[in-house]
């Protein structure tokens, strides 16, 4: 049994304060396989990982994150990829340990692994919960094997139940994602598929469209004609459908993707889109820091092993930072928080702004259905204003 004095298995998850919070984000960035349509920042190595000098190098860039950041209180800390359930749990154990020795992590916090059903094995799940994983997020991404196999998933449609059941019993907490508006995909599938996935007793759902991403394989087969998805019209119908399911099987969309039952929203990504701070460790990670009255943006280098050299030399992989200033700010908040549904803390976007909202701009939008105010505090997208969220934002930004 791994122990890890500093977080306790079992304590009781802490409730949403609504408050922003303090994220760590942790990145592993390899995979078994690259799938199609990712433009995630992971990497396949056909030869084994060195995971204690990795771990080494974690260990590194959270001390210069603390440096950064200054005495925090960590109120969710989520481990992504890749594929971060090819970690050994020694590693997990360890990074956990250093998050704590820099940090103040109180019991009951979220702490998220993402898992793909590939790499699930019970006794590796049983040490991840051991060293403070309360919370697994899984790749299943369809519920059929044609479509999986489209994907390039490594899984099949038993391997997916199979992690489903093991989360079900060793975690405390557990979502999966779905992709959907896959190539002749119609309502009636995916309403089906959907109400099948929710049959899973799952608490929390993440449901994204196929969207197909520059430089990704999917990409050159789209350009080439090979590869035809969804028109507008039928991606709407799709989402439309894929509200209207989870509101009524009682995990209501929180957010544009992500749908959970009441108490059991993922806090980590809470966190962002409440604009709150959170550390990037590991390759590619992001970071938002506040120091003073300005918040730094950080990013760290992609490639795995030019990550490790830096930070082996230099304590850190940081190749990027940016203060933000606070009309940026504003813009930042402004487009992370129409995201939810719960909307936009008004009297914070005005005084980073400077400003209040258009009132010409507010008023078209009101008029015709795509936003709502929340008393005088808050504002937030209609359903309809969901649907067109990239030009809602940009008319309140400006």
């Amino acid at each position: 049994m791994i122990e890890s004095p500093a977080l306790t298995r079992d304590a009781k998850l802490l409730p949403d304060t609504g408050e922003p919070g303090f994220g760590v984000y942790v990145h592993w960035p390899f995979c078994a396989a690259k799938c199609p349509y990712c433009d995630f920042n992971s990497h396949v190595r056909h030869q084994p990982v060195d995971q204690k000098r990795y771990v080494a190098a974690f260990l590194k860039e959270i001390v210069n994150a603390r440096l950064m950041s200054g005495p925090k209180t960590v109120t969710s800390i989520f481990l992504g990829g890749g594929t971060p359930s090819l970690m050994k749990p020694e590693t997990v154990d360890a990074i956990m340990n250093g998050i704590s020795r820099h940090w103040h992590v109180p019991d009951g916090i979220e702490i998220t692994m993402e898992a793909n059903p590939s790499s699930v094995e019970a006794e590796r799940f049983r040490g991840y919960r051991a060293a403070g994983v309360n919370r697994v997020s899984l790749g299943v991404q369809a519920l059929n094997d044609r479509d999986l196999k489209f994907l390039g998933r490594l899984h099949d449609v038993a391997d997916a139940l199979k992690a489903i059941r093991l989360a079900r019993d060793i975690f405390p907490r557990m979502s999966f994602d779905l992709i959907y508006a896959r190539p002749n995909q119609t309502v009636e599938e995916w309403e089906r598929e959907l109400k099948e996935a929710i049959s899973y007793a799952v608490d929390h759902l993440s449901l994204y469209q196929l969207t197909i991403e520059e430089g990704t394989p999917f990409y050159g087969l789209q350009k080439a004609g090979k590869l035809i998805v969804p028109d507008g019209n039928q991606s709407a119908a799709l989402y439309e459908a894929t509200q209207e399911i989870t509101e009524r099987e009682g995990l209501p969309a929180y957010e544009v993707s992500n749908h959970a039952r009441p108490g059991a929203e993922s806090r980590h990504n809470l966190t962002y889109w409440r604009y709150g701070d959170y550390a990037g460790i590991g390759p590619g990670a992001h970071g938002r820091l506040t120091r003073g009255a300005e918040k730094i943006a950080t990013a760290t280098e992609r490639k795995p092993e030019a990550w490790l050299d830096l930070v082996e030399r230099d304590g850190h992989g940081i190749i990027d930072e940016e203060r933000l200033g606070f009309e940026q700010q504003s813009d930042e908040l402004l487009l992370m928080g129409l995201r939810l549904k719960e909307g936009v803390d008004l009297a914070r976007w005005q005084q980073l702004s400077g400003r209040d909202p258009d009132p010409k701009r507010e008023h078209f939008l009101l008029e015709h259905g795509f936003i709502e105010r929340i008393g005088n505090s808050r504002l937030r997208c209609t359903p309809a204003g969901m649907l067109i969220l990239d030009s809602v934002v940009a008319d309140l930004a400006c």
